[in-house]
């Protein structure tokens, strides 16, 4: 009974901290199944906070390592700006030509693409406190999945009632690839570790405004072409 007090607070601390940091997650899971039949985007919810869980679960026992790899998180901001713009520009309002299945598994992959990519930097705290014990790291994911699935459904309830924070959470994605990639080490190395901590503020407000800038032209773009 000694030995279960830590273990219980390191699973709460495990929980607490992933509930912190899925706070992005929760923003990708909503945008991605808002255009989700209402039918389906509990489903699409449910199974995307699963993915991500599971993932978050994967790169914390597996290849935290890989954080240090030169040019890892390059290629992830890279992705991460691809996943914004298409949350973003994806039209909501053209999808009956596509099955619910597939649309459904559509949203499940980005959730998966977006949260892959976001996990990089989120498995080193988790890893921290479960330090060797997988039993204790999955049993913390595991009980997150419907405190994620709970803000992801909030997040998303506020998504129909205010478009615009539509935008404001492609931003947050932009912003996360924009740091993502200026603290790659092989950017940290060519530019030494107080310029690159420098440019982390500015490289996150250009690539916020770069996500909102892309998916504006673009959706002005069709727009256009739907009315030509």
């Amino acid at each position: 009974m000694e030995t279960l007090g830590p273990q219980v607070l390191k699973v709460l601390e495990i929980i607490w901290v992933n509930i912190i940091l899925s706070g992005d997650n929760a923003v990708v899971i909503a945008m991605a199944c808002r255009g989700l039949p209402p039918s389906r985007q509990r489903t699409g919810m449910i199974l995307g906070a699963g993915v991500a869980v599971v993932l978050r679960i994967v790169f914390t026992v597996l290849i935290a390592t890989l954080l240090t790899t030169p040019f890892l998180k390059i290629l992830g901001g890279l992705l991460l700006f691809w996943v914004a713009v298409k949350l973003v520009t994806d039209d909501e309002g053209d999808g009956s030509g596509i099955a619910e299945s597939d649309r459904l598994w559509h949203a499940i992959r980005t959730i998966a693409i977006a949260d892959a990519v976001m996990s990089l930097d989120n498995v080193l705290a988790i890893a921290a406190i479960a330090k060797d014990s997988t039993v204790l790291l999955v049993l913390g994911l595991a009980v997150s999945i419907p405190l994620i699935v709970a803000g992801a459904t909030l997040i998303m309830t506020l998504l129909e009632r205010f478009p615009i924070l539509v935008w404001a959470g492609a931003a947050l994605l932009g912003w996360i690839a924009g740091d993502m990639l200026v603290s790659d080490p092989a950017i940290v190395s060519r530019l030494g570790q107080p310029t690159a901590e420098h440019l982390e503020l500015p490289a996150s407000v250009v690539g916020a405004l770069f996500v909102v800038g892309l998916g504006w032209l673009l959706t002005r773009r069709r727009t256009a072409g739907s009315h030509a």
